[in-house]
């Protein structure tokens, strides 16, 4: 049950909220240049402002904590795009070796196991059997540590040799890449 305190201040987040959450979006999206990401970062803004709502009240000027908070949580959101970014930089960076004529049938089996092992632990193997990265590397473009990604490692494998079916799971899994003509084309 809610109090008079709780309901007023309910009431006066309500009203902040109403004002200020259009300038809150068009400011998270100037900041990260993403349209559809700008109301989500306001609405999480708006709700860790709630959550802090009586220092919000205390401020000098709780419209410019709220864009602090907007900007922050822009911030942590560009970091996280550029991370992103130098990751998947780092996987296509290794991938200038193209298989000719691979066994497709057994390609297929190991895709399917593949796509059967917990995310983690297939991305540990595939960075590691499939493009050849380092320990470090692996955790670096992962986010994990060395050991996590040694023993993710080393479980995946056991479990691609069950799934399989085979007293040795096969240390590398060469695809075809199958390149689209023309500038700005893909790789799948």
């Amino acid at each position: 049950m809610g109090t008079v305190v709780d309901d007023a201040a309910s009431v006066e987040f309500h009203a902040f909220f109403e004002r200020h959450y259009a300038e809150l979006a068009r400011l998270a999206h100037l900041l990260t240049g993403e349209a559809d990401a700008a109301d989500d970062l306001a609405a999480d803004a708006l709700l860790a402002l709630w959550h802090r709502w009586d220092r919000v009240q205390a401020a000098d000027h709780p419209v410019a904590y709220a864009r602090g908070v907007v900007a922050n949580l822009a911030k942590t959101r560009i970091r996280s795009a550029v991370r992103e970014r130098r990751r998947i930089t780092l996987f296509w960076s290794q991938r200038d070796e193209k298989t000719e004529n691979p066994d497709i049938p057994g390609v297929i089996d190991v895709q399917e196991a593949l796509r059967r092992l917990p995310f983690r632990k297939r991305a540990c193997v595939v960075l590691r059997h499939a493009f050849d990265l380092s320990e470090k590397d692996t955790a670096l473009a992962l986010g994990v540590t060395v050991g996590t990604v040694k023993s993710q490692t080393s479980k995946g494998m056991a479990e691609l040799q069950r799934l399989l079916g085979t007293d040795e799971a096969p240390l590398r899994v060469r695809t075809p890449v199958r390149t689209t003509g023309g500038a700005g084309g893909t790789n799948r």
